[in-house]
Order: structure tokens, then C-alpha cells, then sequence
């Protein structure tokens, strides 16, 4: 018996954080068992690494490889045995949030992303990601009053919009799995379409 993985993703202020409850209740109405989770995070060493990427300056190589060293132990101490008991676990970001922030909006090869991905996956990706699209001022908007900015929330505003087209190129190379959502919408709206996709992995 295994689980399913599903990611939330988007700009900071897309508002994927406030679908992340709405989904996890919607699959423990279906029965599921449902671990919510994050990234970076997600385990003790994973949470101790998001505080260095939020709030200490570094070099972008820097910030990659914490990424993926945070991801693996997730992936190892949290996400696999989980799904492995026939849990479902919901993840704010993944590995498409590195392809948006470091390619998109810190200019590193998509390559040397890659590489790492296929390194610490071996070929394992999420069974649904939820892509919330919305833009950048918008995002910047919502985030202004949400609460302080951390390091990436005080980028420039044309940081995030290379960040929204690296997501959308990815979900147009991955339609299958990443669904981009209009984040304009009402959350009424959002919910009824985030509905009918879970539907789709019963």
C-alpha cells in the first residue's frame, strides 16, 4: 500500500499556503491518512537549514546545495516512509520551487539543478503538484501584508517575475502533474477546482 504526494507551489503570495489546510481536510474526509509538510523543512535538520536560507546571506551555489540537503533528509526521514504506509503527504514546495527560485530567479543552470534532482530522487516526483499562478504584484501585495519579509520576500519584483516563468515553463514541459491555478480567483472558486483534481487521484 502507498500514499500519494502532493505538492503546493508558487510565488511567495500566491496563497498556496491557504489551500494547504482545505486540501488536507478535504483527503481526511476521503479516509486519508495526511502528513503536511515543508521546504524548505519538514524534519529537525531541515527546519535548523530553513532558517539559514530565509535569513543569512549567501552564495546562490550555497542556497542550492542547502536545498537539496534539506530535501534529501525530508525525503529520507519524512516524506518516503510515509508514503510507504500508505500515507498521503502534502509538501509546501518541492523540487519545481528550486527550478523557479534558483534557475528562474537566481540564474543557475537548469543543468546543475538536474543533476541534483536525479542524484537525490533517483527519479521520484510528486503524484499532483498544485501550481498557484498569480502576478508579481499581486504576490507583492499579499506579501507586504502578510507579515515581515524574509531573505527571498525582499527580492526585486523582477526576481519574482522570472521566478513565475520558470514555474510556468515547467508546468508547460509537465502538464500531467503540475495544474496551474488562477490565484486571482475567490477562494470558493480555487477550492471547487482544487476539489475535482483531488478527485482525480482517488
Amino acid at each position: 500500500m502507498t500514499g500519494k504526494f502532493i505538492t503546493l507551489d508558487g510565488v511567495d503570495g500566491a496563497g498556496k499556503s491557504t489551500h494547504l489546510g482545505f486540501v488536507a481536510d478535504w483527503l481526511r474526509q476521503q479516509g486519508k491518512e495526511v502528513i503536511v509538510t515543508r521546504e524548505p523543512g519538514g524534519t529537525p535538520l531541515g527546519e535548523t537549514l530553513r532558517e539559514l536560507l530565509l535569513h543569512r546571506e549567501m552564495d546562490a551555489d550555497t542556497e542550492l546545495l542547502l536545498m537539496f540537503a534539506a530535501r534529501q533528509e525530508h525525503l529520507a526521514k519524512l516524506i518516503l516512509p510515509a508514503l510507504a504506509r500508505g500515507a498521503w503527504v502534502l509538501s509546501d514546495r518541492f523540487t519545481d520551487a528550486s527550478y523557479a527560485y534558483q534557475c528562474g530567479g537566481r540564474g543557475i543552470a537548469v543543468e546543475r539543478i538536474a543533476a541534483l534532482e536525479a542524484w537525490v530522487q533517483r527519479g521520484f516526483a510528486p503524484d499532483l503538484t498544485l501550481l498557484f499562478d498569480v502576478s508579481p504584484e499581486v504576490a507583492e501585495a499579499r506579501r507586504s501584508a502578510a507579515r515581515a519579509a524574509d531573505r527571498f520576500e525582499r527580492e526585486a519584483d523582477s526576481f519574482f517575475t522570472r521566478v513565475r516563468e520558470a514555474y510556468l515553463v515547467r508546468a508547460k514541459a509537465d502538464p500531467g502533474r503540475i495544474r496551474v491555478l488562477d490565484a486571482g480567483h475567490s477562494i470558493a472558486e480555487l477550492q471547487a477546482e482544487i476539489g475535482q483534481l483531488l478527485q482525480g487521484l482517488m
